[in-house]
Order: C-alpha cells, then sequence, then structure tokens
C-alpha cells in the first residue's frame, strides 16, 4: 500500500506540488485582498465596480509576485537561464487570466449581485486551472 502511494505521488508530484504553491498562492493573494478590503471598504459585501477593480487588483498583483518563484522552482522545475523573459511570460499569462478573473468578478458581484468572497472562491477554481495549462504548456514548456 505504501508503495502504491509512493508511485502516485511520484506520477503525480507536478499537479500536487502546484496545487500546494496555488494554496500558498491563495491564502496570500486573498489575504491581501481581504485585508485591503477590511482596511479600507470596512462592512462592504457587495463593492462599487471601483472598489471591486481595485480589491481584483491588489489580489492579482500579490498573487503573481508571490507566485513565479515557487512555480518555478518547485512546481516546474524550470532551469531557464532567460530568467527576465520567462518571467515576462509569467507575468502576461497571469494577466490572461487576471482579465478572466476580472470579469467573473463583476459579472457576480456587480450583476449578479454575489457576495465578493464567495464570488472570489468560484473565480479562483477557473483561474487555477488556466493557469496551471498556461504554465505547464507555454511558460514552463520543456525545450
Amino acid at each position: 500500500m505504501i508503495e502504491k502511494i509512493k508511485a502516485l505521488c511520484v506520477k503525480y508530484r507536478e499537479i500536487i506540488i502546484y496545487m500546494i504553491v496555488g494554496g500558498m498562492t491563495t491564502v496570500v493573494s486573498w489575504g491581501c485582498k481581504f485585508l485591503w478590503g477590511a482596511i479600507f471598504y470596512p462592512g462592504v459585501t457587495l463593492p462599487t465596480v471601483a472598489q471591486n477593480t481595485v480589491l481584483n487588483i491588489v489580489e492579482n498583483v500579490s498573487g503573481i509576485l508571490f507566485a513565479y518563484w515557487p512555480n518555478r522552482r518547485w512546481v516546474f522545475r524550470s532551469h531557464d537561464p532567460n530568467i527576465p523573459g520567462e518571467f515576462a511570460n509569467f507575468v502576461g499569462s497571469r494577466l490572461g487570466t487576471w482579465g478572466l478573473s476580472y470579469v467573473l468578478n463583476l459579472l457576480f458581484v456587480n450583476v449578479l449581485r454575489i457576495d465578493y468572497r464567495i464570488s472570489t472562491i468560484i473565480v479562483a477554481v477557473v483561474v487555477v486551472i488556466g493557469n496551471y495549462v498556461i504554465s505547464k504548456f507555454l511558460v514552463f514548456k520543456k525545450k
């Protein structure tokens, strides 16, 4: 039984580590977003479009800045010597999913009137899957 678990861990190492790093990134980005919301928009559960935009920017910038190094080192084990180019590709890909996140958050919060904390969770599922696929096949692709 232990050997089967070890074999599965080896086989799915990248996805397992991605989920751990993704969890850490989520804690950082949501922590920044909710802290910002608590400080600057206390008691607000349905932020205005402007407030929602600021919250989305805080969440995504903190997530992007945190996520690059652990994804490079531990998830995808990149050895690309062109770190600035790789980082630019990473930021570019995350800006793409940020756009998706932004549109979905506006739809859920400002059109459908869903609490922004609940919307954040729903949108995160879509964005995490998109980020993995883009990172694996476009940013950290094996040469």
